[in-house]
């Protein structure tokens, strides 16, 4: 297929592609990670992972036993994670649309959304498999919750471009990655810690691809690039930014260790920029390099809050300790 050249962009300071011709450009890198990742991802079973023996019957048609906070093996701040993590696995349709129309259904990108898709669904699959056989979590909660923000569906904030969805999923990927492992490592309960731990190392996958991607567009429009990645680390959210009381539920997670700013700065931000040396790429236009000051400043302050932060977070977890012992 003949790509049409890229037409010039006087501010970027050099050519710029459009979303097709960057998708058609990126074919080729978008089959070899496509093959890479089929070599080293590994088929599971997500009901091996599910502890069948301890479920039993809830009230209803069944007539079975109430849920009580009791009966669940996990902390507190493990079931409001589990919670927040599945709900946003749980919106895995309006995902798989996204990608299927920034993306497309043809060759290898096709081939790449519908096994991304696929593998994402095993996450849900295991998680509310074990969520509901262990107690975990208030069942009619947790399917009330569901309701409510499958019916808002996801809008991302980078769907009117290609280039911007690829730069924030290279981040998403690892921070849902980050997300479910520290979940499993505070939620007291081991079986629910290797769940997590399986699903934690399918999203590591699914970064290295998208970030290997995105390394690739630096290459052949590093302005564009680099101004999408500026707009995508200033302006980033998570997808389940939209559910019910998820500012609540962050801010508990945040002040548990589950995912807070210092998390985001330091093992989510710097290590896809430390990769690609996203602060040290030349030959950038001034629109690039604007970006990429920009980027630096952005980072030197998220790094200031992220110091704030942690002196708060000592503050009130020694104040709980105190309370505790009091």
């Amino acid at each position: 297929m003949t790509i049409a050249p890229a037409r010039h962009n006087g501010e970027l300071g050099q050519a710029a592609w459009s979303d097709a011709q960057l998708l058609y450009a990126l074919e080729e890198v978008v089959e070899k990670e496509l093959n890479r990742h089929l070599k080293v991802a590994k088929d599971w079973m997500p009901h091996e992972y599910v502890p069948w023996s301890d479920g039993r019957n809830f009230p209803g048609p069944l007539d079975g036993d109430a849920w009580d906070p009791e009966q669940s093996k996990v902390s507190d701040i493990g079931r409001i994670a589990l919670v927040v993590n599945l709900l946003t696995e749980d919106n895995l349709p309006s995902y798989h649309h996204e990608i299927a129309t920034l993306f497309g259904r043809d060759g290898a990108w096709g081939t790449w959304v519908h096994r991304w898709t696929a593998e994402e669904g095993r996450h849900g699959i295991v998680m509310r498999d074990y969520l509901l056989t262990s107690r975990a979590v208030d069942p009619d909660e947790l399917e009330r919750f569901r309701m409510a923000h499958m019916s808002e569906g996801f809008e991302s904030d980078n769907g009117h471009s290609m280039l911007h969805s690829v730069a924030y999923v290279a981040f998403q990927e690892l921070a849902t990655r980050i997300s479910h492992r520290n979940t499993g490592h505070h939620s007291g309960d081991p079986v629910c810690d290797r769940m997590l731990a399986r699903i934690a190392t399918d999203e590591n996958l699914h970064m290295v691809f998208y970030r290997n991607l995105l390394g690739a567009a630096f290459e052949m429009a590093p302005d564009q690039t680099m101004c999408a990645v500026r707009d995508v680390v200033t302006g980033f959210r998570m997808p389940g930014h939209g559910m019910p009381g998820f500012e609540r539920s962050a801010a508990r997670m945040a002040i548990g260790g589950i995912y807070n700013l210092r998390i985001h700065h330091d093992d989510v931000l710097q290590p896809v920029l430390r990769f690609l040396k996203v602060l040290e790429i030349g030959g950038l236009g001034p629109a690039g390099l604007a970006a990429q000051e920009e980027l630096g400043l952005y980072m030197d302050g998220l790094d200031g809050q992220a110091r704030k932060f942690d002196e708060r977070q000592a503050a009130i977890l020694a104040r709980r300790e105190a309370n505790r012992r009091g």
